[in-house]
């Protein structure tokens, strides 16, 4: 994070990243003067409402966060930004989002836990869009106008208020991550397994393993409970996928597999009420498959520059997690976050853990065409996963079973969702290539 003291003496000059939170109610004009360097402008945490006309001057800047601050209107001005693709403001009061707010070349937008009751019809009007972030908003309808929206491939509107799913969500040609939790659908979804209780009181707790949009993980033991477990304690808050009483309802109906992380207790006790499951822990030799998207990647994960993976190791993730998706739409639940940065790989035992409920989504039992048509565009996900699993595979070590998944891949990546194959056709051909 970057200090008003830092800015205003110059020693930011030639900077292409700025990071400011100190309480600001409006920007300092020593901003406007890294217009020629500066790229990503990070104003989350203050007490903005405002941004001023001069925004334009910067003439590179590609990428705008102003999270947690007091904007009741999307402003205007950043339509009028020529190079502004990204743009990120979580958590204000925003009620209103003009079509002129929306810049031209807008790639990713993020509005999650605002007050946002409509959006303007120009947002399919955004030809370069991939990336929208709605959750925890007043949506009652999303324009007809995305339908035209083609490049779309991750979309979350969890907790919101829309009553249906437009027939169109579900041919766009490249969606392939969306969160729908949380709606006045009145879908009856399939049922939760129950799961015992475990008190609060009973757990001993070890270190913080991690912390996600949703959640603290803590190791924990557990009286009479053998092994060590992982607790995750929800946050009780809107996240940018959705509400954690939907992601842990998702994680109930998401029932037992050997891939999955699935939970073996429900929290009880907690002093403060907080929910929380409790998981088996992964042994610490796991580690993750990718890194997350970056600002530059939108929608794809992030590999280190030298990832490889054997034939057996790439085949053998391929097939566990397609087992674990097929098994997932069987029960009727969408995870909706299926991406290498979920998935946990032990590279010598060829082991594999899927796990991140926090965009999954109950489909109702009573609309089966419905239901189907949703899962299809997450066979689309799946589809670039096994792309990037035959990617890793050295040039020097392909083999025909590498090949044929990625012809796999191609058909699921089809831009017709209704030829795409089901997942549970995928996982039974991926089993067939298993050396």
């Amino acid at each position: 994070m970057h200090t008003l003291e830092q800015l205003r003496s110059g020693a930011l000059a030639g900077t292409r990243r700025l990071d400011l939170s100190c309480g600001l109610t409006e920007l300092p004009q020593e901003i406007f003067e890294l217009a020629d360097t500066l790229e990503v402008l990070n104003l989350s945490g203050n007490r903005l409402r405002e941004l001023p006309h001069q925004l334009t001057r910067l003439h590179k800047l590609q990428v705008l966060f102003a999270s947690d601050n007091d904007f009741e209107v999307l402003p205007e001005v950043l339509g009028d930004c020529p190079a502004l693709q990204m743009v990120g403001f979580k958590a204000n009061r925003i009620a209103e989002v003009p079509a002129a707010a929306l810049p031209h070349v807008l790639r990713w937008l993020t509005l999650t836990n605002n007050a946002i009751h409509r959006l303007p019809s120009e947002l399919g009007q955004r030809p370069a869009l991939q990336k929208l972030m709605l959750a925890g908003n007043r949506l009652q309808a999303l324009p007809e106008s995305l339908q035209r929206a083609h490049r779309l491939e991750l979309l979350r509107v969890s907790a919101n208020r829309l009553t249906t799913v437009p027939a169109w969500l579900t041919e766009l040609p490249r969606l392939s991550w969306l969160a729908l939790a949380g709606n006045a659908m009145g879908w009856v979804g399939p049922a939760v397994s129950e799961l015992p209780g475990m008190a609060w009181h009973d757990l001993t707790y070890g270190p913080l393993l991690g912390e996600g949009a949703s959640g603290h993980i803590y190791q924990v033991h557990a009286k009479d409970w053998p092994q060590p477990l992982a607790l995750k304690l929800f946050k009780g808050e809107v996240t940018s996928d959705g509400l954690p009483e939907d992601e842990l309802a998702a994680c109930l109906a998401a029932g037992q597999h050997p891939v999955l992380t699935t939970p073996v207790a429900r929290l009880t006790g907690h002093p403060a009420q907080a929910q929380g499951l409790l998981m088996p822990l992964i042994p610490a030799a796991h580690i993750n498959l990718a890194g997350p998207p970056s600002l530059e990647s939108c929608t794809r994960d992030v590999y280190p520059p030298d990832f490889q993976l054997s034939v057996t190791l790439a085949l053998g993730i391929a097939s566990d997690v397609a087992g674990a998706v097929a098994h997932l739409h069987q029960r009727g639940v969408m995870h909706g976050d299926l991406y290498a940065h979920n998935i946990l790989i032990d590279p010598v035992h060829g082991l594999t853990r899927l796990g991140d409920f926090g965009a999954a989504t109950r489909l109702p039992t009573a609309q089966p065409e419905l239901r189907q048509s949703l899962l299809a565009l997450e066979v689309r996900a799946l589809g670039c996963l096994l792309q990037e699993l035959g990617a890793a595979v050295p040039a020097h070590a392909q083999h025909p079973a590498v090949q044929a998944m990625q012809a796999l891949a191609l058909d699921c990546l089809s831009e017709q969702p209704r030829q795409r194959p089901i997942a549970a056709e995928v996982a039974q051909a991926l089993q067939t290539l298993k050396p």
